[in-house]
């Protein structure tokens, strides 16, 4: 059994990972803001301030960091840069330096925003980062502190979703809380991605753990689909009508950050090395549905900052 601490533990991966990892590792939750009744072991810190991190891993003696937080709303980032860059960018950094200092395992949560065009290629861990707005230049500059750092490190570009504590934090959701209601809403026809189940990425995550894998790795779904066609899934996963979503132009949007066009993400070289494919999203869809109807968005959201 593992002693693995997340940081980030209140975010839509750090506490899905957490509560579907605490009954078969030693899982400790860092986070920033207290939060009530959590059934896994938590620390409520502040990472940024000086000399928090050092001495919160000296006294948690972790064997695995998996590093979560980050401000990952795109619009945010665009307004507060400097945060932005300290919180993805030098706060990786440091917690480089602490793991390559103490031989603790890093995973490094980056995203596919390091990639931006308008083309239909399939970007590989070789390919150029090209990203277009401050979160994708944030991230990038995190993944390059923390590999120049700790090689042994892995850093996992993603794309992922799932239930939060917020019930608002995922793609997924904003599609469930329109379709739900009976709402009519737009998905992007012009942006795609390889979206991946939280869960299906918790459980890939450990796989890699347990191959002492290190580097750079895409852990992403097999599947590529549009925006537009996540939401039409996902109507047809739940029968809600999927003539609620209408097709909207990225370019149309509102959104304050620009965003890429194109997310198409390889995970040959993750498949390779771990000897299995990646799950796509019929299994994710499924899964997310299941626990729909198992009242699991209704638990997870008992799980309120206190």
């Amino acid at each position: 059994m593992s002693k693995i601490l997340v940081t980030g533990a209140g975010g839509l991966f750090g506490v899905n990972f957490c509560l579907n990892s605490y009954q078969h590792h030693q899982i400790i939750g860092i986070t920033r803001r207290a939060i009530k009744a959590l059934p896994f072991a938590t620390e409520q810190a502040d990472l940024l301030e000086k000399g928090v991190l050092p001495k919160l891993v000296e006294k948690l003696r972790p064997d695995v960091i998996i590093h979560a937080a980050a401000n990952a709303n795109l619009d945010d980032c665009e307004k507060d840069p400097k945060h932005t860059f300290t919180l993805n960018a030098e706060l990786p950094a440091r917690i480089a330096e602490v793991t390559s200092q103490r031989g603790i395992q890093l995973i490094h949560i980056s995203t596919d925003a390091v990639f931006h065009d308008n083309t239909d290629r399939v970007f590989t861990e070789q390919d150029t980062p090209n990203p277009n707005n401050l979160y994708g230049q944030s991230k990038l500059s995190g993944e390059e502190y923390v590999l120049q750092i700790d090689p042994y490190a892995i850093v996992a570009r993603v794309n992922f979703f799932g239930w939060s504590i917020s019930g608002k934090k995922s793609l997924a959701e904003f599609f469930f809380n329109h379709l739900a209601n009976n709402k009519p809403c737009f998905g992007f026809p012009d942006v795609f991605f390889c979206p991946l189940y939280v869960e299906d990425l918790g459980e890939v995550l450990i796989k890699m753990i347990d191959k002492q894998l290190a580097g750079l790795y895409h852990v992403v779904g097999s599947d590529t689909l549009s925006k537009y066609q996540f939401g039409q899934q996902i109507a047809q996963v739940f029968g809600y009508d999927i003539n609620l979503i209408s097709p909207k132009s990225v370019e149309l949007s509102t959104l304050v950050s620009p965003r890429s066009n194109n997310l198409r993400l390889s995970n040959a070289k993750l498949s390779t090395a771990l000897g299995q494919s990646i799950p796509g999203i019929g299994q994710g869809l499924d899964r997310f549905y299941t626990q729909f109807k198992h009242g699991y968005p209704q638990k997870i959201r008992t799980y309120q900052q206190s």
